[in-house]
């Protein structure tokens, strides 16, 4: 069990064979002092999602997933052997496919070429 007090966590139920080393020996638990935090830092605010990524390669790799999921349609036999779409469809998105793909690349390509400019 989890308990959250303020900025740290407690943990409440250990299991005992965390804290058996190869030997059988028992380790004792050892907690960290609380740090005083100033006041200064409760009233900033850090960002929710820490990790940035660049609005040109998110789209860049949605398009490169879009591309991809034609060719998993077309050529992977799995979606019409478990009934999800019929072996028509199939045989189109494999002629789909070969128009598609190329287009995807070259819109990748250009995006990345924007990027640089």
């Amino acid at each position: 069990m989890v308990m959250v007090a303020e900025k740290s966590f407690i943990l409440t139920k250990f299991s005992s064979c965390l804290f058996v080393n190869k030997y059988g020996k028992r380790f004792g638990i050892i907690l960290a002092k609380k740090r005083d935090f100033p006041e200064n830092s409760k009233s900033q605010k850090g960002p929710i999602f820490p990790l940035r990524i660049s609005s040109t390669i998110l789209a860049q790799s949605a398009i490169s997933v879009f591309g991809l999921g034609f060719i998993d349609a077309g050529y992977s036999g799995d979606w019409s052997r478990i009934g999800v779409i019929s072996k028509e469809s199939e045989d189109l998105l494999k002629a789909a496919a070969f128009i598609v793909v190329p287009l995807c690349l070259f819109v990748i390509v250009n995006l990345s070429k924007q990027q640089e400019s």
